[in-house]
């Protein structure tokens, strides 16, 4: 027997969000963030969560400081005040043994979702799943109540599913797969890995657009090597992106997808419940980079501002 296939609902023309991002752990997370906090005519940005993730030699824990602490560089120079709206995360990934850990963005999330009025709560996350992961399994009644976009993994026909935010914690990945919840995912390659620009075009379009310009210019520049012809992915941009308009980032509806041990998608079972899921396998990256850029050009000029939802 075969499924049937569910299909997550579409963004509303304002979307009620929270943002869960590994925000110092590349330079990714930064634009995605910026965006989201520019985007108040779509998207009713009512929390950020610093997530924790691991650098050789270091600790989540530390992953997650840096997290926080970049989260509140970034609303500085944004002159945004995040006063209750910036929560920490778990300081240790999940485990066999360990299915949520307590944190103050995991409550803050359960305590949205079942607040929700309006349709549900849109969970964007850009890191490893341990914050949405640990709600789901402390608070399984949210996963009626929220909807999911998550950049992470690799699409379903590759062989190998791994990538940073999935194989950071395998164990939340598949908590969320299974959770019932609906699901947006966008893998990397073949999807995100579309979102490509170069350090002369954020010197066009960003680095003249003030403090948070120059910040995220620069951070570009200096992330690796330059030399012509170099660019590289802003992979975070297409959660966003999504949320602004979902016909930027095309999905279709596949199987829900389980994750193996050996990190490979492998298929659900057929008695397994019905959960609604669509993979994106395309990402616009024109329309995104040109949204990103022009609300920056309007937020340097005063006819923009940033912020959280009121």
């Amino acid at each position: 027997m075969q499924h049937h296939i569910l299909i997550p609902p579409l963004p509303p023309q304002r979307v009620p969000m929270v943002l869960d991002t590994d925000t110092a752990n590349e330079i990714d997370d930064q634009f995605a963030v910026v965006h989201a906090l520019l985007s108040q005519d779509r998207l009713q940005l009512e929390a950020i969560y610093a997530t924790l993730f691991l650098r050789q030699g270091d600790s989540p824990a530390k992953g997650l400081d840096e997290s926080e602490a970049e989260i509140h560089r970034l609303l500085d120079r944004l002159g945004v005040d995040g006063s209750g709206r910036v929560h920490r995360g778990a300081d240790r990934f999940l485990s066999e043994e360990l299915s949520s850990v307590d944190n103050a963005a995991s409550d803050d999330l359960i305590r949205r979702a079942m607040e929700a009025r309006d349709g549900p709560l849109w969970v964007v996350a850009i890191g490893a799943l341990t914050n949405v992961a640990s709600a789901l399994n402390a608070a399984p009644q949210i996963a009626n109540r929220i909807v999911i976009v998550w950049l992470g993994g690799q699409p379903q026909h590759r062989e190998d599913a791994r990538e940073f935010n999935l194989y950071q914690d395998p164990v939340a990945a598949r908590t969320v797969f299974a959770s019932g919840a609906p699901l947006v995912h966008i893998p990397c390659y073949g999807a995100a890995s579309h979102l490509l620009t170069t350090t002369a075009e954020l010197d066009a379009y960003v680095r003249p657009q003030g403090a948070i310009g120059e910040y995220l210019s620069d951070i570009f520049r200096d992330h690796s090597a330059q030399y012509p012809g170099r660019s590289k992915e802003i992979w975070d941009l297409s959660a966003t992106g999504y949320a602004v308009s979902h016909s930027w980032v095309p999905t279709r509806s596949v199987a829900r997808p389980i994750l193996s041990e050996e990190m490979r998608w492998v298929a659900t079972p057929d008695d397994a419940p019905l959960a609604p899921f669509a993979e994106a396998h395309y990402v616009q990256r024109d329309p995104i980079f040109n949204d990103l850029f022009v609300k920056l050009a309007e937020f340097h000029s005063g006819e923009r501002r940033a912020g959280f939802a009121d």
